[in-house]
């Protein structure tokens, strides 16, 4: 099953993007910064902040004005409660939507509400097959980048399945849009460039740390005199951390925040979750490697709920290299 008119829909999720962009960007325009960072609620899932309840009531908003009503759909995203799952055109029936829209309105709500590093949004679609829908299974993915206050420039990147993927820039000063020519690294190590592993809070840091440590040693074992040189950027956004790789920045990441939280017995929901990798296709159409931890397929339910665990690849000659030491490092202390 194929989902109809993806080139449409490629175009509206980008519009949405748009949207969702303008709005975050009035909002911090009208209010006073301390209202956005203000936890509005919480989830079993995520933290809820000031911020995200405009992204969201911005995307319902849209969706009632411009989703077309040929193509119906079901709304995947925090705030949605799974029993009373919404859908366009407003009340279509679950069972007569044709498409599954998995939605991420602000990833890096941490670091925009603070104004530090600009956040995403992101969108991936997949056939609808009700809660069998996977994430393997989406067709379009976009990504479209909230800026901070002092960038001019808006990167979005989007992707078809088995047609590539398309980046560009909006200018947010004059609206205008440019293509853009980037390039995932083609470097086949990680030295004196960028790569690590994703430990954002303090659950769970020094087991990571340690783990990191290993790898690195065992891939580049200390010459005497020599030291061994590997950059971090601790990108607090999956859908930021989506965007170095394909900007050709850092050369691995990983999260691994489920496996190590079940190892040392944490139950945090602060971990990747389907929606935050909902724009996986775009690295997968770039020439991004993008998997398990073990090497399996990437995948999971479109929920807001499944933990997600991940590494990204920039070339299938550095996941070569690295997947091997990685698996086996994650064997041994995580027992995974």
């Amino acid at each position: 099953m194929k989902i109809s008119e993806p080139d449409r829909i490629r175009a509206l999720l980008l519009g949405l993007g748009d949207h969702v962009r303008q709005s975050v960007l009035n909002a911090r325009r009208e209010n006073d910064p301390g209202d956005l960072a203000t936890i509005s609620r919480e989830s079993i899932a995520d933290t809820i902040y000031g911020i995200d309840r405009i992204s969201e009531d911005a995307i319902m908003e849209w969706f009632t004005e411009h989703w077309p009503t040929t193509i119906p759909v079901e709304l995947v995203m925090e705030g949605i409660d799974p029993q009373r799952p919404v859908t366009f055109p407003a009340k279509a029936p679950l069972e007569q939507t044709d498409a599954k829209i998995i939605l991420d309105p602000i990833d890096g709500t941490r670091g925009i509400m603070y104004d530090k590093r600009a956040a995403w949004f992101l969108a991936g679609v997949a056939p609808q097959r009700g809660p069998a829908t996977r994430i393997s299974e989406i067709e379009v993915a976009v990504m479209v980048e909230l800026p901070t206050t002092k960038q001019w420039r808006a990167d979005r990147f989007s992707a078809i399945r088995g047609h590539g993927f398309l980046s560009d820039a909006v200018n947010v000063l004059t609206g205008e849009i440019q293509l853009r020519s980037v390039r995932p690294s083609q470097a086949a190590d990680v030295l004196h460039g960028f790569g690590y592993i994703s430990r954002f809070f303090p659950a769970g840091k020094a087991l990571t740390a340690a783990i990191e440590q290993q790898l690195w040693d065992r891939l580049y074992p200390r010459v005497p005199g020599a030291e061994v040189i590997v950059f971090e950027d601790q990108y607090i956004s999956t859908g930021g951390q989506f965007s170095e790789l394909l900007l050709g920045h850092d050369r691995m990441i990983a999260d691994i925040r489920p496996l190590v939280f079940k190892k040392l017995g944490i139950p945090s929901a602060v971990c990747c979750h389907p929606y935050d990798v909902a724009a996986a296709l775009v690295l997968e159409e770039a020439g991004v490697i993008l998997e398990s931890p073990d090497g399996s397929p990437m995948d999971g339910p479109l929920d807001t709920t499944s933990p997600i665990s991940w590494v990204a690849y920039a070339n299938p000659e550095l996941a070569a290299h690295i997947r091997p030491v990685l698996r086996a490092v994650l064997k041994e202390m995580l027992e995974a």
